[in-house]
C-alpha cells in the first residue's frame, strides 16, 4: 500500500469515528425504546385515569337516583315535592333529575320549574332500552332539545306502586366531563377524548374533535384495548385505548406518530449532524497534520538529497519532535560526511607520499643488498628480509594512520623476526611515544637493520648475549639507546657493519629525516647506539592534517 499521510490519518479518524457512532446509534435507539414503554406506561395510566374519572362520575348519578328512588313524593306521585325535593339535592350541581313515563313522555325535569309543559324524551332509543330491559343504562351522547346542548342520560328503571313503569333518569351536559379529561396529564402531542359507544366525541382536549361529532379515526369500535398502531387519510397514529365497562364508552389517546417518533428522530438528526461536524473537523484536521507533515518529510527529503550530494545540511525545526530528531541526525551525518571526505582525501595523499618514500627506501634497499650481496642466493634472502621488515612498520603505520604508530608497538614488531626461544634476551622498555608514519618508518628500518646486524655479528649470534632497547623523553628530545651485551667481539665485522646498508639507515636517513644525532660506543662485550631526535620531528606531520582530523 501506498498512500499519503492523509489517507492513513482520514481512516484513522475514520476507524475511531465510526463504531463510536454506530455504537451511539444503538444506544439512542435502546434508550428510545425504552422512554416508549415508559411513555405507553403513562398513557395508559392517563387513559386509566380518565375512566376511573368518569366511572366515577356516572357511578355518583347511579347512587344519587338510587336515592331518589325512595323519595315519599315518588312513591305517593306528588311530582310536585319531588321536584322540589330533587332541585334541592342536585342545587349545585350540573345535574338534573328527569322522570319519563312508557310513553318516553317526560313527567318531570329539574331543568325547567315545575308545572313548565314538558316534551318527549330527545333520547327514547337507550330510554326504550333501559326500560324494556329493566336494567340501569348510560345513554350515548345526544343534542337535549330542552337544555339545547349535548347531554347524557343515566336511567335506572322502576316500578311505581301503582303499578306504573317509570324511568328515573339523571341527565348531565357532555361539557361538565371535560376536567375529567386533563391536558396536563399527557405527554407533549397526545391527546385524549371520551367516546361513546357509536364513537362520537363526548369530549376531548383536542380542539379540532368537537363534542357530538363522529370521531375522525372511524374505526374506533374496532381498536384493540391498550396500545396499538393504525393509519388514517396516509397518516399513522399511535393509540391507547380504555374500555368503561359501566357506561360502554371508550377513553381514548392518540398522537401521530411522526410526532411520538419526533424526538428519537430530532436525536438521531442531531447525532448524526454531530456526527458528521466531528467527522469533518477530525478529517480536516487530519488533512492539516498531514499538510504540515509532508512538508516536513519533504524538506527531510530536500536534506537527504543534499547529504547525498556532498553539502552541510543544518538541523532544522519541525512542528514534530521526531522529525526534528531525523533532521539532526542529517546534519550530523552531513558534518560527518564532510570529516571523513576530508580525511580519505588527505589519506589518499598521505598514501601516495607514503608510495614515493617507500619506493625510494626499497631502491635503496637495492642497491645496497646487491652491493653487499655476495650471489643471488644472498642477495634474495637479505632483500627479502629487508622488505618484510619495511612492510610491518607499514601495517602499523596503516592501521593506526590518524591516531599515531607507538614506539613500544613499533620496536616489539620489528624486533619479533629476531627474538630467540629465550624471550628474556631482548629487552624493551620506555614511555609511551606516538610517531608519525614517516618516523615510524624510518625508526622501523633502523631497529630492523639493527636486530639484523645483531643476528648476524652482536649479541644474537650467540647464545647467552642480550639486546636492550630504551629510550626516555628529555626535554624536547627523545634519548633512544640501543645496548648489545655478552656478544662476541669482532672488529671487522664491527667494521664491515658500518659500511652497510644498517649504517646508512642509521647515520644518513635518521640523521637527515628526524635531526637526530647519534654515537656509536663499542663495549668490551658489545656495540651502543645512543641516538637523540627532537620530539616534534616525531609528529611533524600534524601541521599538514586537515581540520577535523586527529
Amino acid at each position: 500500500m501506498h498512500h499519503p499521510v492523509a489517507f492513513y490519518l482520514v481512516c484513522l479518524i475514520l476507524v475511531v469515528v465510526i463504531p463510536a457512532f454506530l455504537f451511539s446509534i444503538v444506544v439512542l435507539k435502546r434508550t428510545n425504546e425504552a422512554q416508549e414503554r415508559i411513555f405507553e406506561s403513562l398513557l395508559r395510566t392517563s387513559t386509566g385515569a380518565v375512566n376511573r374519572a368518569v366511572e366515577r362520575e356516572i357511578s355518583g348519578m347511579f347512587s344519587t337516583l338510587n336515592f331518589l328512588s325512595t323519595s315519599d313524593g315518588l312513591l305517593k306521585g306528588d311530582y310536585a315535592a319531588l321536584h322540589g325535593q330533587a332541585t334541592k339535592a342536585l342545587e349545585g350541581t350540573d345535574i338534573y333529575f328527569l322522570v319519563i313515563d312508557q310513553t318516553m313522555r317526560q313527567l318531570l325535569n329539574t331543568r325547567v320549574p315545575y308545572g313548565t309543559p314538558l316534551n318527549a324524551t330527545s333520547e327514547p332509543v337507550s330510554a326504550g332500552l333501559a326500560l324494556a330491559r329493566g336494567e340501569r343504562m348510560v345513554s350515548d351522547i345526544f343534542f337535549g332539545k330542552t337544555a339545547q346542548q349535548w347531554v347524557f342520560n343515566v336511567y335506572l328503571p322502576m316500578r311505581l306502586p301503582n303499578g306504573q313503569h317509570v324511568l328515573l333518569t339523571l341527565t348531565k351536559n357532555a361539557e361538565a366531563l371535560r376536567r375529567a379529561v386533563n391536558p396536563d396529564v399527557l405527554s407533549p402531542g397526545w391527546n385524549a377524548a371520551v367516546l361513546d359507544t357509536q364513537g362520537t366525541v363526548i369530549v376531548s382536549t383536542d380542539e379540532k374533535e368537537k363534542t357530538g361529532k363522529p370521531f375522525f379515526l372511524r374505526v374506533v369500535p374496532s381498536l384493540r384495548l391498550g396500545v396499538s398502531t393504525m393509519q388514517q387519510d396516509r397518516t399513522n397514529y399511535q393509540v391507547v385505548t380504555e374500555f368503561s365497562s359501566l357506561a360502554g364508552w371508550r377513553m381514548i389517546a392518540w398522537a401521530k406518530s411522526s410526532d411520538v417518533q419526533a424526538p428519537a428522530v430530532s436525536s438521531f438528526l442531531w447525532l448524526t449532524i454531530g456526527g458528521s461536524v466531528f467527522a469533518l473537523l477530525a478529517a480536516v484536521s487530519a488533512a492539516g497534520i498531514a499538510r504540515v507533515l509532508s512538508r516536513d518529510v519533504r524538506l527531510l527529503a530536500q536534506d537527504a538529497r543534499r547529504l547525498g550530494q556532498g553539502e552541510r545540511v543544518a538541523p532544522r525545526s519541525y512542528a514534530i519532535s521526531e522529525l526534528e530528531t531525523v533532521s539532526h541526525a542529517l546534519a550530523e551525518a552531513a558534518d560527518a560526511r564532510v570529516k571523513s571526505e576530508n580525511e580519505v582525501r588527505f589519506l589518499m595523499r598521505e598514501v601516495a607520499h607514503r608510495s614515493k618514500n617507500q619506493l625510494t627506501v626499497i631502491q635503496a634497499m637495492l642497491n645496497q643488498s646487491a652491493a653487499g650481496a655476495e650471489n643471488a642466493t644472498d642477495f634474495a634472502e637479505t632483500f627479502r628480509k629487508r622488505v618484510a621488515g619495511l612492510a610491518r612498520s607499514t601495517d602499523l603505520m596503516i592501521a593506526n594512520a590518524t591516531q599515531g604508530i607507538n614506539l613500544f608497538e613499533l620496536a616489539k614488531n620489528q624486533l619479533k623476526p629476531f627474538t630467540p626461544d629465550d624471550a628474556a634476551r631482548v629487552r624493551i622498555a620506555g614511555p609511551a611515544v606516538l610517531l608519525d608514519p614517516q618516523a615510524s618508518q624510518t625508526l622501523g628500518m633502523a631497529l630492523h637493520e639493527l636486530s639484523t646486524n645483531a643476528t648476524k655479528y652482536g649479541a644474537l649470534a650467540n647464545e647467552t648475549g642480550i639486546v636492550s632497547l630504551s629510550w626516555v623523553a628529555a626535554g624536547a628530545d627523545l634519548n633512544l639507546v640501543w645496548r648489545e651485551s655478552r656478544a662476541t667481539i669482532d672488529k671487522a665485522a664491527i667494521a664491515a657493519s658500518r659500511k652497510g646498508f644498517g649504517s646508512v639507515v642509521l647515520e644518513r636517513m635518521l640523521g637527515l629525516a628526524l635531526d637526530a644525532k647519534l654515537d656509536f660506543i663499542v663495549h668490551d662485550d658489545g656495540i651502543e647506539w645512543r641516538v637523540t631526535i627532537p620530539l616534534a620531528r616525531l609528529r611533524d606531520e600534524e601541521a599538514h592534517r586537515p581540520e577535523g582530523v586527529p
